[in-house]
């Protein structure tokens, strides 16, 4: 089982190339699975505080403060949401050989991950000079800086155009496929 890590900052296109690298993947015959470290997040603030799930009305100030400050910190809770995902990875591996995780943004979520499994690749994008719309807390928050201190990626991509994501997708798969020949 191979396991994909893509982290960066907010809306640097971590989920756009996700999606680009799973079709890219499907194309050479893999069956992979996009997920998230914090969906448990999305569905509290879905189910519980009547989030409609939009992008644009994303409450990022809750989801920091959920993810960070109550669960990590208040509960002392620190690998709930990394396990969360590892339920959920060994549940379906099942059904797909490939997990694609598109919003790793912490270092002991990168470490872990790469503790846990053998075949992992780690990825992170970049996207420069780009106005993420957070304002001063949300932008110095850990979440959003953490990354910083995380030196040691197989890959680090510049978004600077939705072409080029596609490309830089068909080029890692295309290297990954190489090893495996």
């Amino acid at each position: 089982m191979r396991i994909f890590v893509i982290g960066g900052k907010a809306r640097c296109g971590k989920s756009t190339f996700g999606t680009y690298l799973r079709e890219e993947l499907k194309e050479y015959g893999y069956k992979p699975c996009v997920m998230h470290i914090t969906e448990p997040l999305y569905t509290y603030a879905k189910k519980y505080f009547s989030w409609d799930g939009d992008d644009s009305t994303k409450p990022r100030e809750f989801l920091q403060k959920m993810g960070i400050e109550i669960i990590k910190e208040k509960l002392g809770k620190k690998d709930f949401l990394l396990n969360r995902v590892y339920e959920d990875m060994e549940i379906l591996s099942n059904f797909f050989d490939t997990f694609i995780i598109t919003d790793a943004r912490l270092k002991d979520e990168f470490s872990s991950i790469k503790n846990k499994f053998e075949d992992v690749v780690t990825i992170k994008l970049e996207r420069d000079n780009y106005d993420n719309g957070l304002n001063d807390e949300e932008g110095s928050h850990i979440t959003e800086v953490e990354i910083d201190e995380v030196n040691d990626f197989d890959y680090v991509i510049k978004n600077t155009s939705l072409e080029e994501l596609k490309k830089s997708a068909e080029k890692i798969v295309e290297e990954i496929e190489g090893e495996i020949i």
